[in-house]
């Protein structure tokens, strides 16, 4: 993970503040964000204040994300959204790339300006999958919890391997003045959970995309 921070330098602390021009940090680290050029197989997210660069997932990560993707666009087909993913997601100065999320299959009113991303407007739903090592871990279980509530997106799916012998949490009810979700459902792998709201309603994630409970 790459982290970049702001600090003001110890130099200026005396000068007057008519001539001291701090750039705000949001914007520093938003065209930090653009200028990147990564590697193929690395994405980089805005994620609390910092750039965080991850690299692409390995296969088990990699196949539940495919059979994700291909039940949610069986279920979705013919309506009016769809599945994405290795696409940015917007929301004030932060930019975050889900391994999978819901969107409106014509999704132009939701295009940035500078054409970058869909702002978080426009998802309907997201889900990552999680990947091993404690700070991958911490940003979809953490980071990227509070990011997606503070951004208002109405649901929230982690699938996770490392959570026991693996489990699927669900995230509804987001409120964005605390960074945090009204309702968490959780079950293990093996017991189906089902998504109870927006164009998604009614989706199953069971033992076809997960695998069946580990151990």
């Amino acid at each position: 993970m790459t982290a970049l921070a702001h600090e003001r330098p110890e130099t200026m602390s005396e000068a007057p503040a008519e001539i001291v021009n701090v750039p705000d940090l949001d914007e520093v680290l938003w065209q930090a964000w653009k200028a990147m050029e990564l590697p193929e197989g690395y994405r980089a997210e805005i994620i609390e204040g910092a750039i965080e660069v991850s690299p692409t997932g390995r296969y088990s990560h990699s196949q539940i994300v495919f059979m994700l993707r291909e039940a949610l666009a069986e279920f979705l087909k013919g309506g009016d959204f769809a599945a994405r993913n290795d696409t940015n997601v917007i929301h004030e100065n932060r930019a975050w790339v889900p391994d999978l999320f819901v969107a409106a299959r014509d999704p132009e009113r939701y295009v940035t300006d500078d054409g970058l991303g869909l702002t978080a407007a426009g998802v309907r739903v997201v889900f990552e999958v999680t990947s091993p090592g404690k700070r991958s871990l911490d940003r979809d279980r953490i980071r990227k919890r509070r990011e997606y509530a503070r951004a208002g997106i109405p649901v929230y799916v982690i699938i996770d391997d490392y959570d026991g012998q693996g489990a699927v949490t669900l995230f509804t009810g987001p409120r964005p003045d605390k960074a945090e979700w009204e309702d968490i459902h959780r079950v293990p792998y093996g017991t189906e959970v089902t998504i109870p709201e927006g164009p998604a309603k009614g989706f199953v994630i069971g033992e076809t995309i997960t695998g069946p409970k580990r151990g």
